[in-house]
């Protein structure tokens, strides 16, 4: 006799997570979201799928205090929930991982939606619009590439035109900034200095 295989709704779509939360991938609630569990989970998802130079993965919550750096240099009176929201801009990927954007494309509009959900409960969970406004989106997006060239000439084998083509300029980063930022840190570490970040703009 064959085995049934179950359904969509069959199927689980929870995560478990370290402080206890259940969070529903498919209709994530704000409540079952702490950012505990968010530096935790982004400080063990490696950016670039791994292929990064240094002792350490590259990690998604090193990566996203990179683009808050950038941001911070490039819009200094930008207001600290602008700051918070670049901070978070990759945090769903505590529940589903970094793909990296080839695999992306590849997968679609599901990806898409199921991460769309998910940030606007972080948002939410922590006091920012459910859907940012298109001009904060831009800013946020453009730290990113920002961000983005500067891993990939620095840390992932990139040569500089190709970055430019694909990543846009260098942001120009003070060098010690730099130096500090793109030197891939412990998953201890990372976790540390994404919750101290995230306490000093949340407040």
């Amino acid at each position: 006799m064959r085995a049934v295989k179950p359904s969509v709704a069959d199927a689980r779509a929870w995560q478990r997570m370290l402080s206890g939360r259940r969070l529903d991938l498919l209709d994530p609630s704000p409540l079952d979201i702490e950012v505990a569990d968010i530096a935790h989970g982004l400080a063990r998802v490696a950016r670039w799928n791994g292929q990064t130079s240094g002792a350490h993965i590259f990690s998604v919550a090193q990566h996203t205090l990179l683009v808050e750096a950038v941001m911070r240099e490039q819009m200094p009176r930008i207001d600290a929930s602008v700051r918070l929201a670049a901070l978070l801009h990759d945090a769903p990927e505590y529940v589903i991982g970094d793909m990296i954007s080839p695999f992306k494309a590849v997968l679609g509009g599901d990806y898409k939606a199921v991460e769309k959900r998910l940030l606007s409960a972080i948002h939410i969970r922590f006091g920012l619009p459910a859907a940012l406004p298109e001009a904060i989106t831009r800013q946020i997006k453009e730290a990113d590439k920002g961000a983005a060239y500067l891993e990939a000439t620095r840390l992932a084998g990139f040569g500089e035109a190709e970055a430019k083509r694909l990543f846009g300029r260098d942001p120009g980063l003070p060098e010690a900034m730099e130096r500090d930022y793109l030197t891939p840190w412990t998953a201890a570490k990372a976790e540390k200095r994404f919750l101290a970040r995230f306490k000093t703009l949340h407040a």
